[in-house]
């Protein structure tokens, strides 16, 4: 066994150590349930941890994580966790974290044969496509590759708007509230993309409404579906 791989479990008897110093019933407590307040959906990059950058205890946090945070309809891994998110966890909070440098993203944009990712790395290629015009416009390559992480960001807090769970939960509980953000690998700096929730809500209702009913739901409340 090597050396690296053994200081793992001297971290984790350390930290055990170190919790159970501070409070004795810690991992009783722990063990008893979970009533996160945000479901984070970041990339899978090493350098980009949830917890973390977050500065969020265990229990605070419940996380997914995929190459480029890319959350696609036909993904049962993603669709999965938010609907559990969501319908059980009840969090108020969906966060959709991208991150300067990402390698997903640049290996989107380059033209080669990437085997068994060219279909995962086709969403991040639609993005691009959908905002072509401001990309192409960019003559810096390192601020277009920014710009591509930002609005592939805003891409899929859209796709995560558009679930049904997410909506259906919001008309009756005002929550939860999706939220897009960038993590700055440079500076270590979380930056809010500032979406308007509750503007986008409205402007996908007419193509992504669910049903009549739900629409008649929304009126009532007088909230935007």
């Amino acid at each position: 066994m090597s050396q690296s791989y053994e200081v793992i479990f001297e971290n984790n008897r350390k930290w055990v150590e170190s919790k159970i110093g501070d409070n004795p019933s810690f991992f009783e407590e722990l063990a008893k349930t979970q009533t996160p307040e945000y479901l984070y959906i970041g990339c899978s990059d090493s350098r980009a941890t949830a917890e973390e950058l977050m500065g969020a205890k265990p229990g605070e946090v419940f996380v997914h994580r995929n190459i480029a945070n890319v959350v696609n309809a036909l993904d049962m891994s993603a669709t999965a966790v938010i609907e559990y998110a969501v319908q059980h966890l009840k969090v108020k909070h969906i966060v959709v974290c991208g991150h300067y440098n990402c390698g997903g993203v640049k290996a989107a944009m380059t033209p080669q044969d990437l085997g068994i990712l060219n279909p995962w790395l086709r969403n991040i290629r639609d993005v691009y496509r959908i905002h072509q015009t401001e990309l192409d416009a960019i003559e810096d390559e390192g601020k277009r590759y920014d710009r591509l992480v930002e609005l592939n960001v805003l891409e899929q807090c859209i796709n995560v708007i558009k679930m049904a769970c997410v909506q259906e939960r919001y008309i009756l509980e005002e929550y939860p509230i999706v939220h897009g953000w960038v993590f700055d690998l440079r500076t270590g700096k979380i930056i809010d993309l500032e979406i308007d929730f509750e503007k986008v809500l409205k402007d996908i209702q007419k193509i992504y409404n669910l049903s009549e009913d739900q629409w008649v739901m929304s009126r009532k409340r007088n909230q935007p579906l």
